[in-house]
């Protein structure tokens, strides 16, 4: 259903340490960059990371997240352990979570602009 999701930041400058570090173990990478814009993805561009005058505030009561699909389990323990290393703030620590389904094996942090993110991994899919 999307092609793309775009979000701003207050710096991409601080962004990109931080969104190359996390997404790295899930297997994408920065495949555009221009000033104040960075795009990720793996083959095409999902996520695109701007600077921003007002980049939407933190509010864990808004839902407002973003799920990477990730290749294995290792991949999501790694994503969160990356994350953390580059600025991130735990906000889950890897495992599954029965309450999502059997198989659903997960992992939250929050970016260093409030950005609640996820890294998703399912055996059974």
């Amino acid at each position: 259903m999307l092609d793309h999701v775009s979000i701003g930041v207050r710096d991409t400058n601080v962004s990109k340490p931080f969104y190359d570090a996390a997404l790295k173990p899930l297997g994408y990478s920065c495949l555009s960059q221009s000033p104040g814009s960075l795009g990720y993805g793996a083959q095409t561009v999902a996520l695109w990371v701007n600077d921003a005058a007002r980049p939407v505030s933190s509010d864990e009561k808004s839902g407002l997240h973003f799920c990477f699909a990730a290749p294995t389990r290792q991949s999501v323990v790694a994503f969160h352990a990356a994350a953390l290393r580059a600025g991130g703030s735990d906000n889950g620590a890897p495992g599954l979570r029965a309450d999502y389904g059997e198989d659903y094996y997960a992992a939250f942090i929050v970016d260093p602009d409030g950005y609640r993110l996820e890294a998703y991994f399912n055996a059974a899919a």
